[in-house]
């Protein structure tokens, strides 16, 4: 935890842990009580903000829309960096409960208005979220203007985005079978996260680069790397990645190695059947996993 020795303030954006969304509100919801004796408005708002976003990631929508109700009637006198978080979280409480069309318009205020108040970090964010959420032809244009503001800002948080930004475009040309292009897109993601020295982020960049081999028909270099990343993911005492198990297992089916594929796949289902986007998104996808590792 980081404080803001100026104004003696908790960072809370540092406590964030995307993976475990209901710790993380906890963790908000202890700093709430001073937040709000504190008088700044603008802080209190942004705490709410996050606290929603954490609602969202639970698919508890109702309620996230609640408490951005609370920071709407706020705006006024939190200022613009609120506002901003606001639109945001509001947008992506729309798109994660499939409403899309109404997260654009809030997407494309929120990168106006931070950009206008030169919040950088902010307005690559929004801009990031229009590249996944715009009609399928503008997509690629959202994700170019966020990389482009991410590379020439003076703001450190704004350049992190750049990993990011590499593997949505990378999976943009992905998901239209561009594997060359995604490849190249997924190398600079991998030398962006190395340089950042984050080991999580770049063992999902590394896994993105895996896979593409795979569809390459590189098959061998692939499965070299996800039992890298096995092993990496062990060291740490986290062995909890089901998309890598499924990798395993996939190259393994393409190598004609189907017995030794079944335990990944098994694995990878029952770790992935517990994520409740995968079940709510990609039950097909679950089902195949169950089959292939043939879990009764």
């Amino acid at each position: 935890m980081s404080i803001d020795a100026k104004t003696a303030r908790v960072d809370f954006d540092s406590l964030w842990n995307y993976d475990n969304p209901a710790a993380t509100e906890a963790k908000f919801r202890e700093l709430l009580p001073d937040a709000k004796s504190m008088g700044d408005t603008g802080y209190y708002a942004e705490l709410l903000t996050q606290i929603a976003r954490t609602q969202g990631l639970q698919q508890q929508f109702d309620f996230a829309h609640a408490t951005l109700d609370t920071v709407q009637g706020m705006l006024r006198a939190a200022g613009e960096k609120a506002h901003v978080r606001y639109l945001l979280e509001r947008g992506r409480a729309f798109n994660s409960d499939g409403k899309a069309v109404e997260a654009i318009p809030l997407f494309t205020e929120a990168w106006e208005t931070a950009l206008k108040e030169h919040l950088d970090f902010y307005a690559v964010d929004a801009a990031h979220m229009l590249g996944i959420v715009a009609p399928s032809d503008q997509r690629m244009a959202w994700n170019e203007k966020a990389l482009e503001l991410a590379e020439k800002s003076s703001d450190p948080r704004a350049r992190k985005w750049q990993g990011s930004l590499y593997n949505n475009i990378g999976w943009t040309y992905f998901d239209q079978k561009k594997y060359y292009t995604a490849l190249d897109m997924f190398q600079k993601a991998v030398v962006s996260r190395r340089e950042q020295g984050a080991p999580i982020p770049l063992r999902v960049a590394e896994w993105c680069l895996a896979k593409t081999y795979r569809m390459l028909g590189r098959v061998d270099e692939a499965l070299i790397i996800q039992q890298r990343l096995l092993k990496e993911w062990q060291g740490a005492g986290e062995d909890n990645d089901g998309y890598v198990y499924e990798e395993l297992g996939e190259c393994l089916m393409t190598l004609n190695r189907p017995e030794e594929a079944v335990p990944y796949f098994a694995k990878a289902y029952e770790l992935l059947s517990t994520d409740i986007w995968l079940s709510r998104d990609e039950p097909a996808r679950l089902q195949r996993l169950k089959e292939l590792g043939r879990v009764k």
